[in-house]
């Protein structure tokens, strides 16, 4: 078996998220949950009121915010409003495609703690041309999205010279122990550029670009000035104002399940009012309708694990659920694909479900995936090899994947 399951939760050892598994099978996600639990959070937050009295103004704001008006951008809002008694800007990258009751707590925010707020919509011709290079390009419709969110704020904390940002947790952190809390990690433009945007930039998506990547045919017209909300500050524009990023999982226990509670007894934030396809949480990803949906489907397709996956791992390390009730979730949700969602995006990007399965099949990752009898097999959690629907790889392509994986 190439692909080993974490024997604490239910993380593969081939995922989105950089990982490594000890001497025991755990995986590195579940040690950075473990030593979560023995760090002294008081302290930690005494930290935080330090680093907010150092950075408070009195000409701008305290702190700006990014924020997608879900449950974390609350949670973060929350804790600098009524906590440390911050005054913050929030800041909003908009994709366009919300779900309505996550464009309502979105907008809700503005009232219910008294901030400022600034929203980044790009056209939607641009988002749509983006939504279909991206597909193709990487298998990621999606990624015009982590561009938004990882350049906008930074764009409008030069601009209006704050210098302190407050993201929330640090993903690849909590989810795959990539760092220790000891580290006290910030944002920086490399995490954006190599991990947040896995190494392709704005321009990569210009028509100049796609011919410098030799892909010519994914052009779609798109110029920098189409681009301006995703290209990022410069070195001297961000020393200038000193623009630093923290995050608030460094100085809070962070609990996705507890701090949703609060906010929806505080605040009345609102959950998904309908579940989900691909997993069971409904307090998750409301900002795109489609990142729990075909975004999440297309990352089985290439890894072989989905968001129940990423939603019961983290269930498990902090206590909520057993690994036996999260490989159930995982059995149930991980392979579907998604209907309803994958309907409304191929009419929204304008493309078929055969080229849409045909580029899906091209992005899969042969460490995971096998071919057999014109069927895609993988291992599971469960112990038993399951075939996963037909091959779309046109014949032609299907040799050049199988000697990838001979490789």
């Amino acid at each position: 078996m190439t692909v080993r399951y974490c024997a604490h939760c239910a993380y593969p050892s081939i995922a989105a998220t950089p990982l490594t598994f000890d001497d025991r099978g755990v995986c590195s996600g579940c040690r950075s949950a473990e030593q979560a639990q023995t760090i002294d959070w008081d302290e930690r937050f005494e930290w935080l009121k330090q680093i907010a009295e150092e950075y408070r103004s009195q000409s701008t704001y305290d702190v700006l915010i990014p924020v997608s008006g879900g449950k974390d951008s609350y949670y973060q809002t929350h804790v600098a409003v009524h906590e440390l008694g911050l005054k913050p800007l929030l800041v909003t990258y908009h994709g366009n495609n919300y779900l309505p009751e996550g464009e309502e707590n979105l907008f809700r925010m503005r009232k219910v703690f008294d901030c400022d707020h600034v929203v980044v919509s790009p056209s939607i011709q641009t988002l749509i041309r983006m939504n279909r290079i991206g597909f193709r390009l990487q298998g990621d419709m999606n990624w015009h999205n982590h561009c938004g969110i990882f350049t906008t704020p930074i764009q409008v904390a030069v601009r209006y010279k704050v210098p302190l940002m407050l993201w929330g947790e640090h993903g690849f952190l909590n989810l795959g122990g990539m760092y220790s809390f000891d580290d006290m990690v910030e944002f920086t433009s490399k995490f954006r550029l190599e991990h947040g945007l896995r190494g392709y930039d704005w321009d990569d998506f210009t028509d100049e670009g796609l011919d410098t990547l030799g892909r010519p045919e994914l052009k779609e017209g798109l110029r920098a000035k189409d681009l301006q909300w995703a290209q990022y500050p410069t070195d001297d524009e961000i020393d200038e104002v000193g623009v630093r990023g923290i995050y608030l999982g460094n100085f809070v226990n962070w609990d996705a399940n507890v701090h949703s509670k609060l906010v929806m007894e505080k605040y009345d934030w609102q959950p998904a009012r309908q579940p989900f396809e691909r997993t069971y949480r409904r307090m998750s990803n409301l900002d795109d309708m489609h990142e729990n949906g075909i975004h999440d489907y297309l990352k089985f397709v290439k890894l072989g694990y989905g968001r129940a996956t990423d939603h019961s791992s983290k269930d498990v390390r902090s206590g909520h659920m057993t690994r036996d009730r999260a490989i159930e979730m995982v059995r149930q949700y991980d392979h579907v694909k998604p209907r309803r969602d994958l309907d409304r995006w191929l009419t929204y990007v304008d493309i078929t479900e055969e080229e849409f399965d045909a580029t899906c099949d091209s992005f899969r990752d042969p460490r995971v995936w096998w071919i057999e009898d014109g069927e895609w097999w993988k291992d599971n959690i469960w112990g038993k090899p399951s075939s996963y629907g037909p091959v779309h790889i046109p014949v032609s392509g299907r040799d050049k994947y199988m000697q990838d994986r001979a490789r």
